[in-house]
């Protein structure tokens, strides 16, 4: 007879009490899992600033009197490469003393929209500002000199203190890379693309690649930037292009979704980084991340390498002088964090940036081509080779081009006094060669307004596409 209670099966009484030994289980668990990330963070953390090399600076290494500082959070940073040769670097020769194999300025935005990388040819000769002697560096009277002198002289605080003198640019930070970092980098990147117009081999940059699209890994790298007489005319110049071009290669990997979404490429570059660089000690890692954080989802397209406008000195051979008003435009334009976007006057239907130029002397006359190349360099075409013509004269000069080099003949041709187009059909590059003939008349004149070469070229450029 039934009692009217309903009986409660015995695994029902245990329930609740499995229950909250589960979630004591999953609670201990998530804990856990959460310290170990967080222990993982720190510990990572804690190594990559580790890391970092600093180089203390005073308000004695920069001067009294310094640009004022842009309202607004923009950025700008002093890089340099060091071609210092102890250590592990002295495979590449032993040379005593450190001096600047590259000095560029990385402009970043208020906004985090934009970004320019300029830099300044290394034989430019500019006035450089007086520099106290602090530890090994003798210090520098004020003179004129080229730019790179004040590295060898006061340090990277001497460099720093010439930069903003000679630009009116507030800096914010440096950066120092030298040979071994620069490789570093590159192979924790998983190597760099390039494109070589013709096949290299270079005993002195310790350079041997195949003509074509290719990737290079870190040796391979150093030498690309470093290499001067076997590629392109021979110029620092079109060192500084090659330079920029690889760079914006770079960048481009580093900011796309293959690398982004990596964890373990993206800490093997951060630790690369950070073990290869040398601040001040004001850009910490905590600064570094913050930046970082704020350029995702950059447009790569809005990253901009310019090099400051310049020519060749009538006065000291070999050595470059800036153009003005155009350099002094550019600069005003970073230190109003502005961009050059704005810029307008002298643009072309297709940019010299993105124009390739193969020279070849018609003439007799020694020397010409290189004449010629470097002229165009200084309007910001980009140099591919330079060599003589199979027979000799060539009575006309001609701009030669494929089917897919014909938009580009109209940029060449305005800058060019007296030449002729003549297509080659069975030519499947973009590249224009510029045969020099006896007729030969020199360039146009640069009008003061044209301000085209402000405009650089952009992280995407594709150097087999031009």
């Amino acid at each position: 007879m039934s009692s009217g209670l309903v009986e409660v099966p015995p695994s029902d009484h245990r329930t609740p009490r499995r229950r909250r030994h589960w979630l004591r289980w999953v609670i201990t668990i998530s804990v856990v899992v959460v310290l170990l990330v967080v222990g993982v963070a720190v510990g990572v953390f804690a190594r990559l600033t580790g890391n970092v090399k600093h180089t203390d600076l005073t308000a004695d290494d920069l001067g009294a009197t310094r640009p004022p500082k842009v309202a607004g959070t923009a950025m700008n940073l002093l890089v340099v490469g060091s071609d210092q040769r102890n250590g592990k670097n002295a495979k590449y020769g032993r040379v005593a003393g450190e001096r600047t194999d590259t000095i560029m300025l990385v402009h970043v935005s208020s906004q985090r929209d934009n970004a320019m990388v300029i830099s300044f040819p290394r034989d430019s000769l500019v006035q450089l500002p007086a520099c106290r002697a602090t530890g090994a560096f003798p210090g520098q009277q004020a003179h004129l000199g080229m730019i790179n002198e004040s590295f060898n002289s006061g340090g990277i605080g001497c460099t720093w203190k010439t930069i903003e003198s000679l630009t009116g640019i507030h800096i914010d930070h440096f950066v120092k890379v030298d040979f071994t970092g620069f490789k570093g980098i590159v192979n924790a990147v998983g190597g760099v693309e390039v494109c070589l117009p013709e096949p290299v081999d270079d005993k002195k940059a310790l350079l041997h690649l195949p003509a074509g699209r290719q990737s290079l890994n870190g040796e391979q790298a150093l030498g690309y930037v470093r290499a001067r007489y076997s590629l392109g005319d021979g110029s620092d110049i079109g060192r500084i292009q090659r330079q920029q071009m690889f760079i914006a290669s770079m960048v481009k990997k580093v900011l796309s979704g293959e690398t982004l979404t990596d964890p373990a490429r993206l800490l093997a570059i951060l630790d690369a980084a950070t073990q290869a660089v040398t601040t001040d000690r004001g850009l910490t890692l905590g600064v570094m991340k913050d930046l970082a954080t704020s350029l995702q989802g950059i447009d790569v397209g809005k990253i901009r390498f310019i090099t400051t406008p310049w020519h060749y000195s009538l006065t000291q051979p070999g050595r470059v002088e800036w153009v003005q008003p155009q350099a002094r435009k550019l600069f005003q334009i970073v230190a109003k964090d502005e961009s050059v976007e704005g810029v307008k006057g002298g643009q072309e239907k297709v940019a010299r940036s993105k124009i390739q130029v193969e020279l070849r002397n018609g003439t007799w006359r020694t020397g010409l081509a290189t004449e010629v190349a470097a002229a165009l360099e200084q309007r910001g075409y980009h140099i591919a080779k330079i060599g003589d013509t199979a027979r000799k004269p060539q009575k006309q000069t001609t701009v030669f081009y494929g089917p897919n080099g014909e938009t580009r003949v109209p940029t060449l041709s305005k800058d060019v006094l007296k030449s002729r187009p003549k297509e080659l059909a069975a030519a499947r590059t973009s590249r224009l060669v510029l045969v020099i003939g006896d007729d030969w008349q020199g360039l146009k004149p640069l009008r003061a307004g044209d301000t085209e070469a402000l405009k650089g070229f952009d992280a995407t450029h594709d150097t087999c596409a031009t």
